[in-house]
């Protein structure tokens, strides 16, 4: 008997208010939910490699905050890792134009950008329309 299991968000994030709080939202959706800090990422206190091959997100919430160089640098590195080479992304921010400068030409139309304040039912309509693509 094959049981379907839900889909899996990541969501990389500063402020575990703001974790705990999308966490409530997307799980209200029907997903299942894990996170990380990117601090913790960024300084390899959770081996991020490790992290996905557990987890297998569909899709990752990705904040990226101040300063935004450094954050756009992981970013680009998590995007790089072949185990998220299908992965959709949705990217929220405090400055949307200071992340589109930072950006440049490199975004890409594998996630989009939601700027802050959060409104978590935006975040989670781009979770679902990430997840059906």
């Amino acid at each position: 008997m094959n049981v379907i299991q839900p889909d899996v968000v990541a969501i990389f994030n500063t402020s575990p208010d703001t974790v705990e709080m999308l966490r409530i939202v997307i799980e209200r959706e029907g997903f299942v939910v894990v996170s990380a800090f990117t601090y913790d990422l960024r300084d390899a206190v959770v081996d991020l490699e490790a992290f996905v091959r557990q987890h297998h997100p569909r899709v990752v919430v990705y904040d990226i905050a101040p300063p935004y160089q450094e954050n756009w640098r992981l970013f680009q590195h998590i995007c790089s890792l072949h185990e998220l080479r299908r992965t959709r992304f949705v990217v929220t921010t405090t400055n949307i134009e200071q992340l589109r400068k930072v950006a440049g030409a490199e975004q890409r139309e594998l996630y989009e950008f939601v700027g802050k304040p959060y409104d978590l039912g935006l975040i989670a309509a781009a979770v679902k329309q990430r997840i059906g693509e």
